[in-house]
């Protein structure tokens, strides 16, 4: 299971500095699913439904759907589709910097990305949280936990605000990405935007999070290397 992530390493060794590896954030390279048992807890607690307010990590077995939450936490299906709009539009007014403090690295991420960085090639983030109201926080939560920070051969792209579409997103950096050396590889946990870089640099390495991702019902393109987390038996030394 860890053989992507010592090709990639090794790729990074040979040709360092004029290649780019491109990273997501959430699901990628943090796990977000302590942020949204926060915001489900004090969800719980405005609106005096207890069984919410005591709702826990396994209740979200992806941090993308928080109608099963809502199930999985004590309300019945009718009660969660009932209560699905007021509680998104909750979340919704909480996707800010101060709620990135909950955010935890996916197991070996720091680790794994700081032997990335000493080989010299460029780490590109490359993500779907607002820059507006979620730069500040995702920084701090990065250098809280050891990642490699924007500068010198790390860069950061986020979303212009919150509505923006991710897909669209994604899509239309990929000039920008070019514009920084050759794209080496790429890891990612959402198909649509595994495919998206899949056809823009075929010659990339691609790996695909198994960690969690939208539901929606794309497939992947073939080719893709796939990885559970950032923890190999042995990604050699740096």
């Amino acid at each position: 299971m860890d053989a992507p992530l010592v090709q990639v390493l090794e790729l990074a060794r040979r040709v360092g500095p004029s290649g780019v590896v491109v990273l997501d954030l959430d699901s990628t390279v943090f796990d977000n699913r302590p942020r949204q048992v926060r915001i489900l807890r004090e969800y719980g607690l405005a609106r005096g439904i207890e069984c919410l307010a005591r709702n826990r990590i396994d209740h979200w077995r992806t941090g993308w759907q928080m109608r099963s939450a809502l199930v999985n936490s004590g309300l019945s299906e009718e009660e969660a589709l009932r209560l699905l709009p007021d509680a998104r539009q909750f979340w919704g007014e909480r996707f800010t910097s101060a709620y990135c403090a909950e955010d935890v690295p996916v197991a070996g991420a720091p680790e794994y990305l700081e032997k990335l960085a000493a080989t010299g090639v460029q780490l590109a983030y490359v993500s779907g949280r607002p820059r507006t109201t979620m730069e500040a926080g995702t920084l701090e939560s990065m250098r809280r936990h050891g990642l490699p920070l924007p500068g010198p051969g790390v860069h950061m792209l986020l979303k212009p605000d919150l509505f923006a579409d991710d897909d669209t997103f994604k899509r239309e950096n990929i000039p920008r990405v070019r514009e920084l050396g050759e794209v080496v590889a790429v890891f990612d946990n959402e198909p649509a935007h595994l495919n998206v870089y899949r056809a823009a640099f075929p010659a990339a390495l691609v790996v695909r999070l198994l960690t969690d991702h939208s539901g929606r019902p794309v497939a992947p393109l073939p080719g893709m290397l796939e990885v559970p987390h950032f923890v190999p038996a042995d990604c050699g030394h740096a």
